[in-house]
Formats: C-alpha cells, sequence, structure tokens
C-alpha cells in the first residue's frame, strides 16, 4: 500500500529484490516501478520513502526496517551509510561475489549478446579490508553534518574536518576517524595531520569561498612497507607549509616519500602540477614476483596490490605464452603487465597515451633489466596503426586493458583487421567490455571468462576475457 509522508510517497512493506547498479538496491513498488535504494541489502522487507520518481522509476531510502534478510551483517565501520564508500559493508562478502558475478553475466549477456562459456570462479580477495595502497582526503572548514549530529542538538565550534566527499556533493566533507580500507599508519597519519593543524590553527580548505591553505591528502602504500605522503596546499603560506611537513618528517620517520603540491586552480588534480619533495625520494617501490615498479604521486597502479598480482597471473595464464609470442600490451600504463608477462614472451610492445606512464614503464623495465619490452606514447586510435604493426612486427597475442569506457572503435577494427590469434581483455566496466566483445565475434569467439574481485564492500568488479580467433576466419 502507498501513503503520503511530507508530500513524499511512502511504500510500506516491501522486499528488496535485487542488487543493481553503483552499489544500490531494488525493489518494486505496488505500481510496478522500480526502487533504487541504498543502504540495504536484497531480502531485506522495509518501509520505502521516495525522494525522486522518475517516469520509470522511483529513487528512495529505507526508513523502516521489518525483516532483516539472511544476507546481512553489521558494518564494522562507524561511518557506514554518510561516507560513500564500503556500500556493501551490511553484505556478506559471499554474497558480495554473487551480485558481482551476476553484474558481469547480465552484462555479457544483455549488451554482448554473444555466445558465451561457463564462467570460472569469480576470485575473491582474501583481504576484505585494509587493502587499498592509495587513499585521497579532503578537507574543509564547513563538514558535514551527520544525521545522528543534528539531532542531537549539540554546538560544534570546530567544523574543520579531513576525510571523503560525500556523494554528488563536490563541496561538503564528511570527517573520517578510523578508514577500514588502507593500513595503519594511514589512519594515524590522517588523524595526526588533523589534531597538528587545529592545534596551530592551520585553515582548512573552503571549496566555496575558494580559500584556506590544506586542500588535500593522499597516501599511498606498498606492499614492501613503503609509505608516500602528499599534501596539497592552496595557499603559498611558506611558514605554516613547511610547519607541518617538518612536524610530519618528524613524527612520521618511516615516510619513504613526502611530497607536497602548491595548487591554486579552482580544481585539485595532479597532473599538471609541479610536485615538491620534501623528503625522501620522489617515488615508493611495488614488488611483485621479484619485479620492482616505482610509483610517483602522480602513476596509476591497481589500488589493491594483493588482488592486482592475482589478475596479472590470470591474464597471463590466459594469454599462454610459450616463450615465441609477440604480444602488444594496449593501454599499458606503467608497464605492470607487459613486464609481469615479458619473461614468457619473445616481445612486449606497450602503447599508452600518458607520457608520464611511459617514463615509468621505461624505467622500470630498466630497473628490471627487462630487455624485451619496448613502450611508445600516444593516443591509441592513432598509434596503433598499420605503420606500427609493421615497424614492430604482427602480434601473436594482445592484452588490452582500457578505462572505463572501453576500447576507441577504431582500436576495435584494427584488432579485427590484424587478426592476432588471441585477446585477453581485461576491464573494470564488463558493460563496455561487452559492447567490444559484441563488434570482436565477428572474428572472435570468448573461450574463457573469470571475473576478480578487487574492492571488497563495493558494487566495482573486475572481468578477464579470452578470445580466440574463429577457425573459419584463418580459412576464409
Amino acid at each position: 500500500m502507498g501513503k503520503k509522508s511530507t508530500e513524499k510517497t511512502v511504500f510500506e512493506n516491501v522486499k528488496i529484490l535485487d542488487a543493481g547498479a553503483k552499489g544500490v538496491s531494488v525493489a518494486k513498488a505496488p505500481d510496478g516501478k522500480v526502487i533504487f535504494l541504498p543502504n540495504v541489502v536484497p531480502g531485506d522487507v522495509v518501509d520505502v520513502q521516495t525522494l525522486k520518481k522518475r517516469k520509470a522509476y522511483y529513487e528512495g531510502k529505507a526508513i523502516k526496517i521489518h525483516e532483516f534478510s539472511e544476507h546481512r551483517i553489521e558494518p564494522v565501520c562507524e561511518h557506514f551509510g554518510a561516507c560513500g564508500g564500503c556500500k556493501w559493508q551490511n553484505m556478506n562478502y559471499s554474497q558480495q561475489l554473487f551480485y558481482k558475478n551476476q553484474e558481469v553475466s547480465n552484462n555479457l549477456k544483455r549488451i554482448g549478446k554473444i555466445d558465451l562459456p561457463d564462467f570460472e570462479p569469480i576470485l575473491g580477495s582474501k583481504k576484505q579490508f585494509f587493502y587499498r595502497n592509495k587513499m585521497e582526503f579532503g578537507f574543509s572548514n564547513a563538514r558535514w553534518m551527520t544525521d545522528a549530529e543534528i539531532q542531537s542538538g549539540a554546538e560544534f565550534d570546530n567544523k574543520n574536518a579531513l576525510g571523503f566527499h560525500i556523494p554528488r556533493m563536490w563541496d561538503k566533507i564528511l570527517d573520517i576517524t578510523n578508514c577500514h580500507l588502507q593500513e595503519d599508519p594511514s589512519n594515524e597519519i590522517r588523524n595526526e595531520i588533523k589534531r597538528f593543524a587545529n592545534e596551530n590553527n592551520l585553515t582548512f580548505f573552503n571549496a566555496r569561498a575558494v580559500e584556506g591553505l590544506l586542500r588535500t591528502l593522499m597516501i599511498r602504500t606498498a606492499s614492501t612497507g613503503e609509505i608516500m605522503v602528499l599534501i596539497q596546499f592552496f595557499e603559498r603560506d611558506e611558514k605554516n607549509i613547511q610547519l607541518l611537513m617538518n612536524f610530519l618528517s618528524g613524527r612520521f620517520p618511516q615516510i619513504t616519500s613526502l611530497q607536497y603540491v602548491i595548487n591554486q586552480k579552482l580544481n585539485d588534480t595532479l597532473y599538471d602540477q609541479d610536485i615538491i619533495l620534501f623528503k625522501g625520494r620522489n617515488y615508493i617501490l611495488e614488488e611483485m614476483e621479484g619485479l620492482h615498479f616505482s610509483i610517483n604521486a602522480k602513476s596509476f597502479y591497481q589500488t589493491n596490490s594483493d588482488q592486482a598480482y592475482e589478475l596479472y597471473k590470470i591474464t597471463r595464464e590466459f594469454a599462454g605464452l610459450t616463450g615465441n609470442e609477440i604480444v602488444y600490451d594496449l593501454y599499458t600504463g606503467t608497464g605492470t603487465i607487459a613486464q609481469f608477462v615479458s619473461k614468457k614472451a619473445k616481445k612486449v610492445i606497450g602503447v599508452e597515451a600518458v607520457p608520464e606512464a611511459i617514463i615509468d614503464a621505461k624505467a622500470n623495465a630498466e630497473r628490471n633489466s627487462i630487455s624485451n619490452c619496448t613502450f611508445f606514447v600516444g593516443d591509441m586510435k592513432n598509434v596503433f596503426n598499420e605503420e606500427f604493426i609493421t615497424k614492430h612486427g604482427h602480434p601473436d597475442v594482445i592484452i588490452t586493458d582500457p578505462p572505463r569506457d572501453g576500447m576507441h572503435k577504431d582500436v576495435v577494427d584494427q584488432i579485427l583487421k590484424i587478426a592476432p590469434k588471441r585477446v585477453v581483455y581485461v576491464s573494470c566496466n564488463s558493460a563496455t567490455q561487452a559492447r567490444d566483445l559484441a563488434i570482436m565475434d565477428e572474428k572472435y569467439r570468448v573461450v574463457r571468462v573469470r571475473p576478480v574481485d578487487m574492492f571488497p564492500q563495493t558494487h566495482h568488479v573486475e572481468n578477464v576475457v579470452l578470445l580466440e580467433l574463429k577457425i573459419n576466419t584463418d580459412e576464409s
């Protein structure tokens, strides 16, 4: 039944049916429309208050839970619900894996509309918490007030916050006390920075007024135990910058790389900024099977180091290398996959659009004494052409790990044109992967599929697909 509450509809005793995209759950309203709502688990029976009404669906929130799902568990994080991350913390991990696998399957079937083999079991993460090697936090002098704080009626003199952006609110920061995503000393470093800044009256950023000294904090850790800390300042207040950096240097001598930026742009992206090294070296080292990869402030590296290793092992296995193959690694980034598979390949060619990433890739290959990897920078759809292939050799295997948008159609067309025997497609977005697989179905069949969970407690999932050239293509 439905009734009106503060001009918004309330649906009573609604059963949550499924987990949908972007971490929200799915239910059906009495009128047949779909309801999308957060912070509930399939199997819960709840009262729903609608927040937005669209033509085909509602957006809402649960205001009362009548029955708890058998898959519901107690979230470990005190910030669950207010923080936009870890949206599935209230769902047991085996069920998280079920819905991630289901999302990949649905996308490949509904969007790809191609013949698929049975999926190999989704690879779960041994660590369900404290698995991230990179975290970014924002400063604010007008922190987000939680419902509990507002309802308490208490006065809060200090509104400074150091934490995460509230979803879809660019100027709102939720103050974080204890995050369960990155191993210590991450929490201690963040909390000590906040304490010291408050004690010394350092100003926190105001996004609307565009003022304040402290803007963002990035902490990177590595499986080797090395730590990078980078603080982004907005104002050129050299005295207070030095004060904070000296404090961090003395308080946390284990920091391998201590850096900062003075960024007075309207946005806080680092990629066009000059990074200033305060102490240590300007990179930390990650290790994988004896290979070492330097990670600087601007580097892309998979944010779950342990699971990245598992992902790369699956990629290498799918590639089926014998030592005689020419391999092209498209969207190579800093060349981690290229170097990881290189010992089982004759030659690996890596291509990437970001110049800094290719500089890192070349430096890492030299550090690892790898001589059969060559890296090139440029827009993939322009670089990956006939002339390039003639010069560097026809690939036997292509490994491709594109961004969320998937491969450019010109890149897909070129793969179809040159028709390597095998293509290993690693994707962080199975919807765009499915779109590309549908185009490639002209010449390729999917022979292996294995999802990999890189981000426990979230809806995100990676997927690895092996494509093999159809036999009748070779004969034509």
